[in-house]
């Protein structure tokens, strides 16, 4: 097969998308599932390369994020969203609509669960949806090298779901890499000839600016877990760049003062090491220095506000 790793440039050296040899695959695969099974730590193994932040904290995917693996034989586009769940707030309502949209606007939908328990209530709500949709499912069963030793219960669980809606099955640890060649080829099976989307060299399609404020959220947590959960919003007031270091101000926003001060810790403690923790990421993001500053504020119920959320970068996609 005719290699597509080389760029075409054109003549003011903006980068086209190559033209994909015959036979050539692609389309958009929607990772859905619960909250917490493993989806971006799937995406980014995927995609070789951390796009999507992760954390034990169930319910961390906010956006529909695109991560983007290109082979010889095919480009995947995976589309990584928000678990579903029962929401609780404006914001939760926004998140389980934009997954629920990603079902009917992608070409396959990768269903992953949590191989270490049985299929439960929030599987079978999940499936149920499913069944209303003509877009093809494969059932991934994620965690593989969690599995307790006599895990045959918990496989024909998930297996009688799958006989019963016709989906085939995949086994696979997103955190080892175990079974995801595999994966990966049955989800080339299931795709439609098609051209390249992206240039080739390309894992996202999300701006840098939003990526950086994933990091940081990502950093917030994981160091202050359930003391400050999903109240938290960040915005990337600037990024100046230089030769030698990018400069970048974000303020992280906060619905009540209490968190406004767990966030700052003791004469600063906690907010220099998430911006410590998260500079090491954005550096290696970019490849190059960084300066992070810094601010936080309080912004009372930001959750149940549309305008806020709009203005954070949380509206249901078209």
């Amino acid at each position: 097969m005719t290699s597509i790793e080389n760029h075409v440039f054109s003549f003011s050296g903006e980068v086209l998308i190559p033209q994909a040899p015959p036979e050539y695959k692609s389309g958009f695969i929607g990772i859905i599932g619960r909250p917490n099974v493993g989806k971006s730590t799937l995406m980014n193994q995927l995609v070789g390369q951390k796009i999507a932040i992760t954390s034990p904290v169930a319910q961390t995917t906010r956006n529909r994020l695109r991560g983007i693996l290109t082979t010889e034989a095919a480009q995947l586009i995976f589309v990584d969203t928000p678990g579903i769940h029962k929401p609780h707030h404006q914001l939760g309502e926004v998140l389980v609509q934009n997954a629920k949209i990603a079902i009917e606007s992608v070409d396959v939908v990768l269903f992953v669960v949590d191989s270490t328990a049985a299929c439960g209530a929030g599987d079978r709500y999940i499936a149920e949806l499913l069944t209303h949709s003509h877009t093809p499912v494969i059932l991934g069963l994620n965690k593989i090298d969690q599995q307790p030793t006599d895990s045959q219960f918990i496989d024909e669980s998930y297996q009688q779901l799958g006989d019963a809606n016709q989906w085939p099955l995949a086994k696979f640890s997103a955190k080892t890499g175990a079974g995801l060649p595999e994966l990966q080829e049955l989800l080339t099976e299931n795709l439609e000839t098609g051209p390249l989307y992206y240039p080739p060299d390309l894992v996202t399609d999300q701006p840098e600016r939003f990526i950086m404020g994933e990091l940081i959220r990502e950093q917030i947590l994981l160091l202050t877990r359930e003391e400050v959960p999903h109240s938290v919003a960040i915005a990337i007031d600037k990024v100046e760049e230089t030769p030698s270091i990018t400069r970048v101000m974000a303020t992280i926003h906060v619905e009540r003062d209490s968190q406004k001060g767990i966030l700052i810790g003791k004469g600063g403690s906690m907010l220099k090491a998430i911006g410590s923790a998260a500079r090491e990421q954005i550096q290696k993001l970019i490849s190059g220095k960084v300066y992070l500053e810094l601010f936080v504020k309080v912004q009372p119920k930001w959750r149940q506000s549309r305008l806020n959320l709009a203005e954070f970068g949380y509206r249901v996609e078209e």
